[in-house]
């Protein structure tokens, strides 16, 4: 495995979770992330967003969108309307924000299934989904930390483990520029 760049440190590999701590020493850092996360997100994955309130995890979450459809999209936080879907070139992405809902039953009728099987889904809020916890995941732990924040990544399932222990993500560690893309803005897979 590579070594990991600047600012990051794993904390622990096993065959069923691989662990990463990343400092975020600003909010273009933090888009930064979101926009690498995007270049190597396939269908089907599910990135669960969890911190306080103004950590930044819409931040990360709308630079994850833009990479893939384009910076100049509009991508309000989902707050009031507690999903908003995304049609990237290869996939859906669904952003859902879980702040308001009661019961994990309620993701029925947001389309977390469908959302869970061909998109890509990122998750506010994530332990509201209760029963709806997906098996292979990527928990981003965002908490601030002096100036910046830290994100502590957490990819459980082998799926997640296999990617994250891969080189690709030391590539999205090491957060080289938001400017990875085309003219568009939109990610670019190298």
């Amino acid at each position: 495995m590579a070594a990991p760049p600047d600012g990051s440190r794993v904390s622990g590999v096993s065959g069923a979770s691989f662990r990463a701590s990343l400092d975020l020493p600003d909010e273009a850092a933090t888009r930064a992330f979101g926009a690498e996360l995007a270049r190597i997100a396939r269908p089907g994955d599910v990135i669960l967003l969890a911190g306080d309130l103004g950590v930044g995890k819409t931040v990360l979450a709308r630079s994850f969108v833009q990479a893939l459809v384009g910076g100049r999209t509009d991508v309000p936080s989902p707050t009031f309307t507690l999903v908003q879907c995304y049609d990237a070139p290869v996939f859906v992405v669904y952003h859902f924000d879980l702040y308001r809902i009661e019961h994990p039953d309620e993701l029925l009728e947001l389309g977390v299934e469908d959302a869970f099987a061909d998109a890509v889904s990122l998750i506010e809020w994530p332990d509201r989904l209760g029963r709806w916890m997906p098996r292979d995941r990527l928990l981003v732990r965002l908490a601030i930390q002096e100036q910046g924040r830290v994100a502590d990544v957490d990819g459980t399932g082998r799926y997640w483990c296999q990617r994250l222990a891969s080189p690709v993500f030391w590539d999205v560690l090491a957060i080289s520029s938001p400017e990875r893309g085309n003219d568009d803005g939109k990610a670019v897979a190298s």
